[in-house]
């Protein structure tokens, strides 16, 4: 095959299409069965580079084959590529998420009814990881794919069909405002807690968190606190093998569409940098750009998937019966 990878195969996924004569994502499968956990991460170890690369240049990569069953699993496959891990107890993301292992934790609490849009992964905070890995423990009865889109494809488009409101992303980047309850809330897609975000127990620790992140924020009534972000980057260039990528790498569509609860209003929660309002149409129309370069992944059990998160966004479907999907960041 061309990836010069002898242990894996690439494998057809229906509805794949290609980004910059890549196929996205490319799915792969061990060309033989491994006998034990133990023997297949020894496999990933021997050809991490190749499958990090491999990301990287197609976006998003899914593995489907290997003996993976339990969480426990998942953990040694991640440490099989030897990537400094990203623990969500000390990243800035809104999501409600429980700890399965030290490295590995569940996808996002939301209830099963909540779509949650396509984003970078932290692409709201100062602080984001690059490579994301995703696991499929229990596929839902119905539902629960995980779309990713390749953002490089995406933003060609918003430059050719979008000019003015490409550069103006590029140009001035992006302001995010959001609001945190005092606890965590489960019920909601961004609904962890000031305390749980920040890793703190009082508003002190808090306002001395959020100073040297470079953040502005404003207490509100029942303890909530509404925190606006230093201006951000809207799309980031990424070296590649056939170049720079310019990727749309941020949080516009899940918070124009998804950042709605008790206490957020998606229509206050983003601005430019420069602090002007971004008109309604660009983001719809970026919305549409969007999905048609996004894939649905549809899981199986056992199935993995390695995304670079500067390049692919990802979302959630909703589903019905039980989904178990867990994810590591590195």
């Amino acid at each position: 095959m061309e990836t010069g990878l002898t242990r894996f195969k690439t494998i057809t996924l229906p509805d794949q299409f290609t980004c910059s004569e890549r196929i996205f994502p490319l799915a792969l499968a061990p060309t033989g069965t491994a006998e034990s956990m133990e023997a297949a991460c020894g496999q990933i170890h021997a050809v991490k580079n190749e499958l990090l690369a491999l990301s990287r240049d197609h976006g998003a990569l899914l593995i489907r084959g290997l003996p993976l069953q339990t969480a426990q699993d998942f953990d040694a496959f991640v440490k099989a590529f030897d990537l400094p891990n990203f623990p969500y107890k000390k990243s800035l993301s809104n999501a409600v998420r429980i700890n399965r292992t030290e490295r590995v934790f569940t996808a996002n609490e939301a209830p099963p009814e909540t779509f949650i849009p396509l984003h970078h992964e932290m692409a709201q905070t100062p602080l984001y990881p690059e490579r994301l890995f995703f696991f499929c423990e229990l596929a839902a009865e119905s539902g629960g794919n995980t779309p990713v889109c390749h953002s490089g494809t995406l933003w060609n488009k918003l430059e050719s069909e979008r000019p003015d409101f490409a550069d103006a992303c590029a140009t001035h980047g992006l302001k995010y405002t959001h609001v945190m309850p005092p606890e965590n809330d489960a019920a909601s897609g961004l609904g962890r807690s000031w305390r749980s975000t920040f890793g703190v127990d009082t508003r002190e620790d808090a306002e001395t968190r959020m100073s040297g992140l470079g953040y502005s924020w404003e207490w509100l009534d029942g303890e909530c606190l509404r925190t606006t972000t230093p201006v951000l980057p809207a799309m980031l260039e990424i070296p590649s093998a056939e170049g720079i990528i310019k990727t749309f790498f941020n949080q516009l569509i899940a918070a124009f569409y998804g950042w709605r609860d008790s206490r957020n209003d998606p229509s206050r929660a983003i601005t430019l940098g420069n602090g002007d309002f971004i008109d309604p149409a660009d983001i719809h129309a970026a919305t549409e750009l969007a999905e048609s370069c996004t894939f649905d992944i549809p899981w199986q059990d056992g199935d993995v998937a390695l995304i670079d998160n500067r390049i692919a966004m990802h979302g959630r479907k909703p589903f019905r019966g039980t989904r178990k999907v867990l994810a590591s960041l590195a």
